[in-house]
């Protein structure tokens, strides 16, 4: 996106809007939830008209949850550039990847939990799935995958699970650097790569740094801590 024409709040489209102010939402959402009081909070400190930040996000809570997410995706992969994910195991670069998500979210914790909240919500649950399939969809294909066979979807789906699971650790983990959360972390994508390797003795050979859906669903739905 051009700069020069970011600089200027009035000149942005709504779509530049949304850019300009999704990775702030969550500092007043915390406090205000995810509502029209937090677009106007949010417009006011970075000089946008709120009117029209309001506007930018007419579908209310789940386009502001939607945009902050999306924000997030692009700062883990501003912070995780190819050469530095390019170094790593497949498992690493899934580990690196969903920790920095959550550094991003730390200072958020609230609003992340509200927001989760209102994702879980029935009428929303369609929009929330397309929303972590994207997420997913991102981060594999941030960590080189190419697959467009079956592999593609069940990569995603098992993701998309652990993720997810991870989040429900995250927002109510209160220990010293999040370690309850990172050790969750580190014991899902063990997990997974146990029931690879298995799977891959079984069948005579295969990537075991490869993820398979069809193993380790049951864990996803009901995780050991």
């Amino acid at each position: 996106m051009d700069q020069e024409t970011m600089s200027d709040p009035a000149d942005l489209t709504l779509d530049e809007v949304r850019v300009k102010l999704a990775p702030l939402l969550a500092q007043n959402a915390a406090f205000d939830g995810w509502t029209p009081e937090a677009v106007t909070m949010t417009a006011e400190g970075a000089d946008v008209d709120p009117d029209i930040a309001r506007l930018a996000f007419k579908g209310g809570a789940m386009d502001m949850i939607d945009a902050w997410i999306e924000s997030t995706d692009a700062e883990m992969a501003r912070r995780l550039p190819p050469e530095t994910l390019d170094a790593m195991k497949i498992r690493d670069k899934i580990r690196s990847m969903i920790e920095t998500r959550l550094e991003i979210a730390e200072p958020d914790k609230e609003a992340l939990r509200r927001a989760m909240a209102i994702q879980a919500m029935p009428q929303n649950l369609p929009r929330t799935a397309r929303i972590a399939w994207r997420t997913s969809d991102r981060m594999w294909r941030m960590a080189g995958d190419t697959a467009t066979d079956y592999n593609h979807y069940t990569k995603r789906m098992i993701l998309t699970g652990v993720y997810g699971s991870t989040l429900t650790v995250f927002v109510n983990d209160d220990s010293e650097d999040h370690a309850e959360t990172r050790g969750f972390l580190a014991r899902r994508i063990e997990n997974v790569m146990q029931f690879e390797k298995a799977k891959a003795q079984w069948t005579g050979g295969g990537d075991r740094d490869r993820l398979s859906l069809s193993r380790f669903i049951g864990r996803l739905r009901y995780p050991a801590r």
